[in-house]
């Protein structure tokens, strides 16, 4: 039994590529170069159960095709981790938009034609941004659960990168929820979405510390170089740990009581001030390099809209890990890369 990871080497995927290789999957990884796939497969110590195959493109029609004619008989599971998450353009659709909802559908039509009597169970990466609508953020009595969409439409995706983001991840599940409707007379598969608010966490390996890191991982990180004066009071937000949401990704196909599910991911709410009281308190040396924050933290006093995640905390059966804990890891990866711990 092998499973399918699209996008391997990215900040989530890595991951799940490492806690499934602990429980002894038969990894199979896309990557966009041979060059990445030689350089993940170096770090996971050329690791035998991990196999990796070149998909330079999700996003054009038959992308998974050669993978699957190579390894369908044996690909039991599918994570499609693969989308593009970035505020880096102007051209929303061709960056954002397209490559998201092409790149799902493109994954499970090449299961419908190689794998649809092989197939078993298919998890798919989505967002919080598919849940949550941003209207109603600052409405503390607003409660939002997995079974809320985010409203935005097409026409609404193409103000600015942001609302890009919301609706490529909205719009490339509600793709998957209707290709599973559509086909599901000819398709195996069972299918759970994963539904994590920003990703905070170290990187799966401390040789990926680069001076700029993905777009979660990237906060702490600016957060950490930028001076007393820079004004971080857009800063808010709900999070999780990555590893937390690679264990709700292996136990979204390992339980039977995930089957149909959105598993929304949320440890709780922050804003600057939380960011700023943690890393004073634990790096005693960052005292007086990081942004002045006034007013209170958000994690205990919950002024925002409330994820309410009480159906997923159930199916998944363990406990978020805690601000402090994502922070200080991730903190520590970094200034230790730096040399400065």
């Amino acid at each position: 039994m092998s499973v399918l990871v699209t996008g391997c080497t990215g900040f989530i995927a890595q991951h799940i590529v490492h806690d499934l290789l602990e429980q002894n999957y038969k990894v199979i990884g896309t990557v966009r170069s041979e060059e990445k796939g030689d350089k993940l497969k170096s770090q996971f110590h050329n690791n035998p159960l991990l196999v990796t195959e070149v998909v330079k493109d999700i996003a054009v029609s038959h992308a998974f095709d050669a993978l699957f004619e190579k390894h369908g008989k044996e690909i039991k599971v599918v994570l499609h981790t693969a989308s593009p998450f970035h505020f880096k353009t102007t051209e929303y659709e061709k960056d954002l938009l397209i490559p998201a909802i092409h790149g799902t559908k493109s994954v499970l039509e090449s299961i419908k034609k190689y794998g649809a009597q092989t197939v078993e169970r298919v998890v798919i990466t989505s967002s919080i941004a598919a849940v949550k609508d941003t209207s109603k953020f600052a409405e503390k009595d607003f409660v939002y659960t997995e079974d809320s969409w985010n409203p935005v439409t097409w026409e609404g995706s193409q103000i600015n990168p942001q609302d890009a983001y919301r609706g490529s991840k909205k719009f490339a599940e509600k793709a998957a929820w209707d290709f599973l409707d559509e086909n599901k007379n000819t398709v195996k598969f069972k299918m759970t979405t994963v539904n994590p608010a920003l990703i905070f966490g170290p990187q799966t390996f401390a040789a990926n510390i680069t001076e700029s890191l993905n777009t979660s991982a990237e906060v702490i990180n600016a957060f950490l170089h930028s001076g007393p004066e820079t004004d971080v009071s857009g800063l808010k937000n709900d999070f999780v740990d990555v590893r937390d949401v690679s264990r709700a990704h292996l136990l979204a196909f390992q339980k039977d009581e995930a089957i149909g599910q959105r598993l929304g991911l949320s440890s709780g709410q922050f804003n600057a001030k939380d960011l700023a009281d943690i890393l004073n308190r634990k790096f005693p040396q960052l005292q007086g390099t990081l942004p002045k924050c006034a007013g209170e933290g958000a994690y205990q006093t919950n002024p925002y809209a409330r994820f309410d995640i009480s159906k997923t905390k159930k199916i998944l059966g363990f406990e978020l890990k805690t601000l402090e804990e994502t922070v200080c890891d991730t903190a520590a990866q970094i200034l230790k890369a730096e040399g400065k711990l």
